[in-house]
């Protein structure tokens, strides 16, 4: 691979990048994709999920609505098995300015987005989990996506037309030769091996890193790392989408997915240096616990699973110590336009909503760099596992697990095994994760451990967070691969990202729950390390 050239380097393995290298490979180009970790490790992995309208900037941000119902309706199209079509309400309480509920919908609608005025009533009627004091609503097109699902549904797709992809691959310096990017220096996280790999252009897609890529070049790009923090309550109190409708605020999402919904985020600036350990703080957690009951009551007597938190790549225009006023616009960068180097470009800003247009913004400017004549044909391809409708099981036995596999892997359902006993059996209570699953997403989808697993099954997702299925998933995993040896390495890894996530919120159930899981992989398994406790 050092020794060949590539059209396209793509850097970051987020959204963006997998959808850049899926958008390049179709047109033709030999594209490389490089993460240097796991696949959506970055603010991909640490959002709340939301199949945005747009709504919720139509009032503060018009551009960025209009972007995101446009690409809203492309995804439930091209990508169905990843999206949950439920519609969102945007909620008035007393305390909130009924006022705005009229520009919000004026607005709305000038964006292109349907937005109908709702009975508070008839919104109680459709949602019962609202708080019954909602003064106003208005129901909008909102839904749910599954963020890893859709990553890596863009990478087999990229994979599937002749990309190669490389994980756990850093970039630590770019290839420069008079005034020209040529290529990487990319280190092997896993081996520590370093390569020079080149290629016509590289595109910078890495997120909030991409302001450290570009400084390898000499070049400045003034991001705003917005630190977001969530919380994922252990089942779905509502069925609907629900907002605050008022100005963009901390607490004021709350999204139903899968069987667990999440609410979220709060925004402050961090520091770029901290971009890469995110932390919870109390002071968070209390905050989206208080604004949250606000918006379903709930919520103040629902178990809560897991804090985390990610951080927005926003471009920098203002001093707004939240970045809220910041527009979520898609910014690409021509560095030989901007700043006297060729050979690299930078995609960045944008939204998880909007990552198929950046990419698309992104491979245009490859193709007119590189002289090649292809259009863009995402937006009509539908995504693998979206090729058609996902089978519908008949009644029978088995019969919820069937509509549970095909909801996370659409019309590829039937390539799972699920003949015998065996394959049939559970690995994940939780999630309904069956033996067959695990080893189609082993053979089929590139999965090597544990992170990998729940990012395409969810195991280890549900209320025991891995506290029941760790072991067997890591068993069969090391079994599939012929690598029993670093499977307790794996468990203990997964384990230790669980618990980061249950820290913050760690009391009452939690915490007995993470006391109960020390004993048994510490006691009961010899699983011992001083930083497990």
């Amino acid at each position: 691979m050092a020794q060949q050239e590539y059209d396209v380097i793509v850097i970051g393995g987020g959204i963006t990048g997998a959808g850049v290298a899926r958008d390049c490979s179709m047109r033709g180009l030999k594209t490389l994709l490089l993460e240097r970790q796991n696949l959506a490790d970055g603010a991909t992995g640490r959002n709340h999920g939301m199949l945005h309208s747009g709504a919720r900037y139509a009032v503060t941000d018009a551009e960025s609505a209009e972007e995101c119902i446009k690409e809203n309706m492309i995804l439930r199209r091209i990508a169905h098995h990843c999206v949950e079509e439920h519609d969102g309400l945007f909620i008035s309480l007393p305390e909130d300015d009924l006022n705005y509920q009229q520009k919000f919908v004026e607005s709305c609608r000038k964006a292109g987005i349907r937005a109908d005025i709702l009975d508070p009533e008839e919104a109680k009627r459709l949602e019962p989990a609202v708080n019954p004091a909602i003064v106003g609503a208005v129901r909008v097109p909102d839904g749910s996506v599954d963020p890893f699902r859709l990553t890596l549904s863009n990478v087999a797709d990229a994979i599937n037309r002749g990309a190669d992809v490389l994980k756990f691959h850093e970039v630590i310096g770019l290839i420069i030769v008079n005034g020209r990017v040529l290529g990487v220096k990319a280190r092997n996280n896993l081996t520590g091996e370093v390569k020079e790999i080149r290629a016509r252009i590289t595109v910078n897609a890495a997120g909030i890193w991409g302001c450290l890529i570009a400084k390898m070049a000499g070049i400045n790009i003034n991001m705003f790392p917005a630190k977001g923090s969530l919380l994922v309550f252990g089942h779905r109190v509502n069925n609907m989408l629900i907002n605050r409708c008022r100005k963009p605020a901390n607490a004021d999402i709350l999204v139903p997915g899968d069987a667990i919904c999440v609410i979220g985020t709060t925004s402050d600036r961090v520091p770029i240096e901290s971009v890469d350990d995110m932390r919870v703080t109390p002071e968070e957690v209390n905050i989206l616990l208080t604004e949250g009951a606000k918006l379903a009551p709930a919520l103040a007597t629902t178990r809560i699973l897991r804090a985390y938190a990610g951080v927005r790549p926003l471009v920098a225009s203002d001093d707004d110590p939240t970045g809220r006023s910041i527009s979520r616009g898609i910014v690409c960068l021509d560095h030989e336009e901007r700043d006297g180097m060729a050979g690299m470009i930078t995609i960045t800003g944008g939204k998880l909503m909007t990552y198929r247009l950046m990419a698309e913004i992104a491979t245009d400017k490859v193709c007119e760099k590189l002289g090649v004549e292809a259009i863009c044909e995402t937006a009509s391809t539908p995504l693998p596992g979206s090729e058609s409708e996902a089978p519908v099981a008949k009644d029978g036995p088995y019969m919820y697990l069937f509509n549970v596999e095909s909801g996370r892997h659409g019309c590829r359902q039937p390539h799972i095994e699920r003949d015998s006993d065996g394959d049939r059996a559970l690995v994940c209570e939780c999630e309904e994760v069956s033996v067959g699953e695990v080893k189609y997403a082993v053979e089929h989808q590139g999965v090597n451990n544990l992170i990998q697993l729940r990012q395409c099954t969810r195991v280890g997702m549900g209320t025991c967070q891995g506290g029941l299925c760790a072991m067997r998933a890591a068993c069969l995993i090391g079994k599939l691969k012929g690598n029993i040896c670093e499977a307790q390495k794996d468990l203990h890894k997964f384990l230790q990202e669980r618990w980061k996530g249950m820290m913050p919120v760690g009391w009452g159930q939690t915490l007995s729950e993470a006391q109960m899981s020390a004993e048994i992989f510490q006691g009961l398994c010899g699983l011992k390390d001083k930083n497990f406790n």
